[in-house]
């Protein structure tokens, strides 16, 4: 018996060839949902093929059985190469055919990679770290190896008849474009690691594979229970109130509409206090019960959100188990960084290894996440992120506040949601009421024709005017005027919202202002999700019993934060945003109108800020306009009209930066991932380089571009903070009875997390207020580092503030 991997606690074995017909099974599960069942159990089937080696075998049974003799040096066998040499080998010459070299290298790659990134096919050094493993290395018992799994798992013969079967549902992809190649090796890599990782969790685990639960039968339930919610709602509410009937019709039009059109990317655009989530509910459960989806994901754009969002849906559909709420990783990915990644610990399942294995794939029927954590999925380093993708295929997929998608994402954004709609079967909502034109731009996203779920939406939008816009940037204006204006104006005001640019602007005004009569308020992404939590309940507490108070922030709480104050001052920045910050004023009707002040000011350092720089810039152009020639707007600037408008002047000046443009390599990142191989530099270089064509039909820098990718521009880190039941977990990590529930601690661990920048990171590590656990997989802040009033604390007293993605 050859052994795949040795449970640390009893010495158990798991049998290679049980290990690796295992994973071929949950790879063809997974597969079969894009028809590339073969493909991906290919990868399932060859993927550990080098450990069918006496190098192999003597080093598993040394580290595992023999503590008492001289140990190897972990990861010093090299076992992810064999299957994608063998696969080479078998596909790639002169009377190959070119969907057998595509196999080769689709499946090539996810097998040599299984345990860091995909390799460059061609990298900006003109190598293919591809072709160097598949090729070049050296494997000195790489026949005996193919020759055992021949005899032990599976003939020539059966592995010749299943590549044919492989080969066949790639014609599929015959002749496609270099987006949908990246694509789908994407997918296939992501099919092999979760395979690989939830069969080794359950030998673990002791623990029976299971199939992927059928949601049909709950999402059936759910509607029912909204719908029961929907008839309680309108039996309270006022019926004659003109609003109250728009957003029942409006209600009604989703729902008509899911059962109405298939799969396809459509918008919701429904105007601050509509009733969107509901709406957007209604919608993706009728939407999935009639074409049989097989979740349903919401994506937000910052964590303050996800937390409200997904209360509001588990009180209304009375279920906690079955909704997940996955805000950022806890676990870095450092160990995945390395080019042979996490192979080291392959083999002994030690706590390291269990950590790695956690069930963290994305397999809830119902799940809130983050655009961070959406777009990391195809784009990032490191395969737990990876990992997620098949589990999107037939889902659908809720966008709220979609116009939050950072500038130099927005090409990379719009290829990932037509692969999902064009090859991965979902169905794709973009809800927020300052729709951005995502369909004007060179990479442009493929929305379906008359796909605006909201009839008659201007007049919508008329009848749901709650605000007035006042314009107030003729004179710059500091902290020092602004706290000054506040103090003379908040008793007419009322509770007042003040939203400013830059961190550095809303702590010194809070400063300023936090000795005021009335309470002061200051909302910081440096707290912990369920510090923000705490924070925002107690300032809704405040407004619902109509204490005047004073909150200041970023940002941060314009993204579907339900909050409504009397005012809202508004430093200048892109329409989009003065229209969700107009949502926090007057939001539920109490008032006929209310007014919201736009100022500029002077203080904020937004030189290096692109995109609030241009969307000051252009907003500014419209503002002016408006006082010449308001009819040309219907005297309102909130109307669709001006919002497209906006988006179009905004995408026009920011055209150089909407493909991920990668300083260091002088190129766009759309260029890396996705260029037809006459396009490709790369490729002329190669071939002036080496005197002949480029060998491989794949020419993507996949790994290159993985290391390159931040959705925010700089590294941020997750860290475990002593705030409420934060210490207990830290406790538990100390202790180690984390360890007896690894993947429900890393679930609720997500609460207590804060991610910092890499230089907040160096301060507190030079500052000794980092404890790192696992070799830096996790870590912890000390406990004077964290405040009630500022959350993480730099200093050791007091704290700042930056926006939480």
């Amino acid at each position: 018996m050859y052994i795949a991997h040795v449970r640390d606690h009893d010495k158990e074995i798991q049998p290679l060839k049980a290990h690796l017909l295992g994973v071929q099974r949950l790879a063809e599960q997974f597969g079969a949902k894009l028809g590339l069942k073969h493909v991906a159990g290919l990868a399932g089937l060859l993927h550990d093929l080098g450990k069918y080696s006496d190098q192999f075998q003597k080093y598993i049974d040394v580290v595992a059985f023999h503590p008492e003799l001289p140990q190897p040096k972990r990861g010093e066998v090299d076992h992810s190469t064999a299957g994608g040499r063998l696969l080479f080998s078998l596909l790639h010459h002169k009377e190959s055919t070119y969907l057998e070299k595509l196999l080769a290298e689709i499946v090539g790659n996810a097998i040599i990679s299984h345990h860091s990134n995909l390799q460059d096919y061609l990298s900006p050094e003109i190598k293919s770290d591809y072709l160097r493993r598949v090729q070049d290395t050296n494997l000195p018992e790489y026949d005996l190896a193919v020759e055992r799994f021949f005899q032990d798992t599976m003939s020539r013969e059966e592995l010749s008849h299943y590549i044919q079967v492989a080969v066949n549902e790639l014609k599929q992809f015959w002749n496609r474009t270099p987006e949908q190649s990246f694509f789908v090796t994407k997918y296939v890599f992501s099919c092999l690691i979760d395979a690989d990782r939830t069969d080794t969790r359950c030998f673990e685990e002791q623990a029976e594979v299971v199939e992927s639960a059928q949601n049909l039968p709950l999402f059936e339930i759910y509607y029912r229970r909204l719908m029961d919610h929907l008839t309680h709602l309108k039996e309270k509410s006022n019926a004659s109130d003109p609003i109250n009937a728009l957003r029942a019709q409006m209600s009604e039009q989703c729902d008509e509409f899911a059962a109405e059109r298939p799969s396809g990317i459509y918008t919701l655009s429904i105007p601050t206090g509509g009733g969107k989530t509901l709406a957007s509910l209604r919608y993706a459960l009728r939407h999935s019960c009639k074409y049989e989806k097989q979740r349903i994901i919401y994506v937000v754009p910052f964590t303050t959100i996800i937390e409200q969002n997904a209360n509001e849906v588990r009180k209304i559909l009375q279920d906690n188990e079955h909704i997940l709420e996955h805000h950022s990783n806890i676990i870095e990915e450092g160990q995945e960084d390395m080019e042979d990644g996490d192979e080291a610990d392959d083999g002994l399942i030690t706590d390291k290894e269990k950590l790695r294995l956690a069930r963290d794939n994305w397999d809830s029927p119902i799940i809130f996440t983050t655009l961070v954590q959406f777009l990391n999925v195809f784009y990032a380093k490191g395969n737990r992120n990876t990992r997620r993708l098949h589990n999107l295929s037939r889902s659908v997929i809720v966008f709220d506040e979609v116009q939050k998608v950072p500038i130099h994402c927005i090409s990379l954004f719009n290829e990932a949601l037509n692969f999902l709609k064009q090859d991965a079967h979902c169905s794709i909502l973009l809800c927020t009421a300052t729709q951005p034109t995502l369909e004007n731009v060179k990479h442009s996203l493929l929305k379906d024709r008359d796909g605006e779920m909201v009839s008659n939406l201007t007049e919508v939008v008329k009848a749901f005017k709650r605000v007035e816009l006042i314009d107030r940037t003729e004179e710059p204006m500091t902290n020092e005027t602004l706290a000054d204006w506040v103090k003379s104006e908040i008793n007419t005001w009322g509770s007042t919202l003040i939203i400013l640019n830059t961190k550095k602007v809303v702590k010194d005004l809070y400063e300023k202002l936090k000795d005021s009569p009335m309470p002061v308020y200051h909302l910081s992404t440096s707290m912990c999700a369920a510090h923000r939590k705490d924070q925002l309940k107690e300032i809704r507490s405040m407004l619902d019993q109509q204490v005047p108070i004073i909150c200041i922030t970023t940002q941060l709480i314009e993204a579907g934060v339900d909050v409504s104050f009397k005012c809202v001052i508004r430093s200048l920045a892109g329409l989009d945003s003065i229209a969700q910050a107009a949502g926090r004023c007057n939001r539920h009707g109490e008032d006929e109108s209310q007014n919201v002040y736009i100022i500029d000011h002077a203080e904020e350092a937004v030189s290096r800020l692109q995109e609030i720089k241009v969307g000051k810039e252009v907003s500014g152009r419209l503002l002016a306009r408006f006082k010449k020639k308001a009819d040309q707007y219907e005297g309102n600037l909130l109307l669709p009209k001006a919002m497209s408008e906006y988006f179009r002047y905004y995408y026009n000046r920011m055209e150089a930066n909407l493909n991920y443009y990668v300083k260091e390599l002088d190129k766009e990142m759309t260029k890396l991932l996705m260029s037809l191989s006459p396009e490709n530099d790369y490729v002329t270089h190669y071939r002036k380089k080496q005197g002949a064509s480029f060998p491989l039909i794949l020419n993507g820098s996949y790994k290159t571009a993985a290391e390159y990718f931040r959705v925010i521009d700089q590294k941020t880190t997750s860290v475990l903070v002593p705030y409420g039941g934060g210490k207990e977990l830290i406790a538990q990590l100390n202790s180690g009875a984390w360890l007896d529930d690894v993947t429900r601690f890393l679930k609720q661990a997500q609460q207590f997390t804060v991610n910092l920048y890499s230089q907040e990171m160096e301060q507190l590590k030079r500052d000794n207020a980092i404890v790192e656990h696992l070799d830096g997989m996790i870590y912890e802040l000390k406990e004077n580092w964290y405040s009630d009033e500022y959350g993480v604390d730099l200093e050791g007293e007091g704290g700042m503030d930056f926006v939480a993605w």
